[in-house]
């Protein structure tokens, strides 16, 4: 069983940067992201998210802004313009695979 946990783990890895990158249509801060993704049945654990919003930062593909207005400063992310390369690209890799993937799985089944 714990086999199939990893497995199910390192399968869901490969698709959580694309997941938060498609909610990047206007700015967001990290709980906004965390509910975003409970919502539409997708969690990402705040120790996942968190890590994964500052490598994003560090790469160039987000960048950040504080906002001091509210009682709590919060931190916004937005996508820059290479985020928004990067997230194109990496959503037509996406669909290529799957389409990929789904006709191999199809064409074992066929066997």
């Amino acid at each position: 069983k714990d086999i199939i946990t990893n497995l199910l783990v390192e399968l869901k890895r490969g698709t959580q940067t694309l997941a938060v990158l498609s909610l990047f249509n206007d700015k967001q801060y990290g709980y906004s992201l965390l509910q975003a993704l409970e919502e539409k049945d997708i969690p990402i654990e705040a120790g996942t998210l968190y890590p994964m919003l500052r490598r994003l930062e560090t790469q160039g593909i987000l960048t950040s802004e504080w906002d001091t207005e509210e009682s709590r400063p919060r931190k916004f992310y937005q996508l820059s313009s290479f985020g928004h390369q990067a997230y194109n690209n990496l959503k037509e890799a996406y669909f290529k695979m799957h389409k990929d993937l789904v006709a191999l799985i199809q064409e074992e089944n066929h066997e």
